[in-house]
């Protein structure tokens, strides 16, 4: 039996892909169109929503890859790595007896901030998701068609969600 979070993370890592994927055929023009005013163009927020699905990963005790700076000039293959790598994490880290509630403590200068694994788990979900759709506006707005990345879309491709057609029924004489 999977864990109740495995479609969630699945749907993650397969939607940033689709959508690192769709780079490749941007001009880098559309690639610098404005996505979010404090990460700047669809290229550094798709940077941004990689390193911070990294860096999420290191409240969990798995296997960590290297923080990846988002500021550098990643290529897509290496953000594309990168994220099929932490695909693999996120599964090793749904696999194992993760207490939902364990708090976990994170040490910034002069503070403190104090939050649930199952937290943690959410807001690495929510933080692809919010990007990935500001990003995927930003394209829209510029006259570019995005992948379909929505969760339906990742259900049939992987086939994790089906439709049955049924005839229509004859009426029932009253």
């Amino acid at each position: 039996m999977g864990s109740l979070f495995r479609d969630a993370f699945d749907h993650h890592i397969w939607a940033t892909q689709r959508l690192i994927d769709s780079f490749r055929d941007l001009t880098p023009e559309q690639l610098a169109t404005p996505a979010h005013p404090t990460f700047g163009s669809v290229l550094e927020t798709l940077r941004h929503l990689v390193a911070a699905d990294v860096w999420y990963l290191t409240f969990f005790p798995v296997e960590q890859q290297p923080p990846l700076d988002e500021k550098a000039a990643t290529s897509l293959d290496e953000l594309h790595r990168v994220i099929t790598r932490n695909g693999e994490l996120w599964a090793d880290v749904l696999a194992k007896a993760v207490d939902g509630d364990e708090e976990i403590v994170e040490h910034g200068d002069g503070w403190d901030f104090y939050s649930p694994l199952g937290f943690r788990l959410a807001q690495a979900v929510h933080h692809g998701t919010d990007h990935r759709s500001e990003i995927w506006i930003a394209l829209t707005n510029v006259g570019v068609t995005p992948p379909d990345m929505d969760l339906w879309a990742y259900g049939e491709a992987t086939g994790r969600t089906r439709g049955v057609y049924h005839s229509p029924q004859p009426a029932a004489d009253a």
